[in-house]
């Protein structure tokens, strides 16, 4: 799985005009699943980014999770996370896993983070032309791959 993690003042993810989901100070989350993630990487990722120490403390030092400020999360799903584009000009989604393993491994991942953040998080609506905004608070913007996790 990658992830990428926003910092952000707020966000939203918009639906055929309307708000499907708003946070928000917290975290935006953009997430590309290919078919071999497993649920380790859900829960090594749950994990990991719930005890990201990227929200500043009272000296102005990155030094607090998002569970230490009581923030928001709203997750997107983002198939062209997977993007191939070695050859040629035109990206590639190959390694993007179909909606039969994705959509599962989405909604895995969704619960996940809600359970370690011990609330309700917003989500996007996977396969939908979605229209995201955010302001980057920072910015603080970080990438994680599970096939990388050393």
């Amino acid at each position: 799985m990658k992830t990428v993690i926003q910092r952000v003042k707020y966000a939203s993810v918009t639906i055929d005009g309307h708000i499907k989901s708003k946070i928000d100070a917290g975290l935006l989350i953009l997430v590309g699943i290919e078919d071999s993630d497993t649920q380790e990487d859900i829960d090594w990722l749950c994990k990991k980014i719930v005890s990201l120490r990227i929200f500043d403390d009272e000296y102005g030092v990155m030094n607090k999770s998002i569970t230490d400020m009581n923030g928001d999360i709203l997750v997107v799903s983002q198939f062209t996370l997977m993007a191939s584009y070695k050859k040629g000009n035109r990206p590639s989604y190959i390694r993007a896993s179909k909606p039969d393993k994705a959509v599962p491994m989405y909604e895995g991942f969704c619960n996940g983070i809600s359970i370690a953040l011990g609330k309700e998080i917003g989500t996007g609506e996977f396969g939908a032309d979605m229209k995201v905004e955010l302001l980057n608070d920072g910015p603080v913007t970080i990438c994680m791959d599970t096939h990388n996790k050393e």
